[in-house]
């Protein structure tokens, strides 16, 4: 018998610069279907490097980069897009169209990749701003709501064309601690609720902890991988003083 599924991402022997500067070497992970996996680490070691590999902004200079066992950097264009539109990708300040409702924004995937008419794009936008607690805002502007708010407008235009693969850059950026614990909540939804694999960098402890179950640990100083695997399991169990730093936020400095 061989139940064994492939990961849904999986990254080998990666490298990633910025032209002469060297940013992450030697990264081999996997990420697992219905993973909620998180990229963590200090300040510059990397993460939203990862992410704009792993949401192909930024090439490999080495190692590949693996969807369902598919090398994106080495598919044709046509396959590349159609790994792609797999994707829902949150960025840190949501990203909205300023000039555009919250609908607008919501509709603009659905217009531009979907078939949908007018009518079933409205309410498509009403069904997605309704998952993210948006219900009855379609026609607000981004300006005229919160910063927590916004971030769940950007998430529901993320998820408008039903993605199975999430990436969150640094949700929690900037939010109140409820705020941030709501969208802890909604990535765990989501992810149920779209049988979602979901990839979150963040540097946010409580985050970490609360929703993720698989996690890489990037380090700065040697610029690569120093661990993986569940956050919490790390934080019981790591004897790396870089990752118990970082997990405890230095509250078990000195221990024994």
């Amino acid at each position: 018998m061989n139940n064994i599924a492939k990961p849904v991402i999986e990254t080998r022997r990666l490298d990633l610069n910025y032209d002469d500067y060297h940013v992450l070497h030697n990264l081999s992970f996997s990420i697992n279907k219905g993973d909620i996996f998180i990229v963590m680490g200090g300040s510059g070691c990397g993460k939203s490097t990862l992410l704009k590999a792993f949401i192909g902004l930024l090439e490999p200079v080495k190692g590949e980069i693996l969807y369902d066992g598919d090398n994106f950097w080495d598919a044709d264009e046509l396959q590349q897009h159609k790994i792609m539109r797999r994707f829902g990708v949150l960025y840190q300040g949501g990203a909205l169209w300023s000039s555009l409702t919250l609908g607008e924004n919501v509709a603009l995937p659905l217009q531009l990749y979907s078939k949908l008419s007018a009518a079933e794009t409205r309410e498509m936008v009403e069904l997605k701003l309704a998952l993210v607690g948006l219900k009855g805002y379609a026609d607000f502007y981004p300006s005229e709501i919160s910063g927590g708010m916004r971030k769940r407008a950007g998430l529901a235009r993320a998820i408008a064309l039903d993605p199975d693969i999430i990436f969150f850059d640094e949700p929690s950026a900037g939010l109140d601690p409820i705020s941030a614990k709501m969208l802890d909540d909604l990535i765990l939804q989501l992810r149920d609720t779209f049988d979602a694999t979901i990839v979150v960098v963040t540097h946010e402890l409580a985050s970490i902890l609360a929703v993720g179950n698989n996690s890489v640990f990037l380090d700065g100083e040697s610029k690569t991988m120093i661990a993986t695997g569940n956050p919490n399991d790390l934080l019981a169990d790591s004897k790396d003083p870089r990752v118990i730093q970082f997990l405890t936020r230095g509250k078990k400095q000195g221990a024994g």
